[in-house]
């Protein structure tokens, strides 16, 4: 799985007051070799500032993908970081897994 970033800048509010955050659009491509179309998959993977600090502390799910069909497919998933957390980020280690079926809840 390869994943790039790109950059948006927003304010998150949170309980009534707002924090300021970037937003990021991580987007890459997914690879699918099972032959099997992919559903409700969860994106794992570590992103590092440009200091070498953790950015999602004490988390490596960064989001999910709804369907990844057979082979190779584009993938978006946002995100958003403190606004002082210095960039640009690194993005390491990213991985999808997930169902060949929707999961019953």
């Amino acid at each position: 799985m390869n994943a790039h970033q790109k950059l948006a800048r927003a304010q998150s509010p949170r309980g009534g007051t707002t924090l300021k955050a970037n937003c990021y659009l991580i987007t890459g491509k997914a690879e699918n070799k099972s032959g099997k179309t992919v559903v409700d998959a969860d994106v794992f993977g570590r992103i590092y500032d440009a200091n070498g600090n953790p950015v999602l502390q004490n988390r490596t799910r960064v989001g999910t993908i709804d369907v990844i069909p057979p082979g190779i497919s584009d993938f978006e998933i946002r995100i958003s970081v403190p606004y002082n957390q210095p960039t640009p980020l690194q993005l390491e280690q990213f991985k999808a897994s997930g169902f060949t079926a929707k999961v019953r809840g």
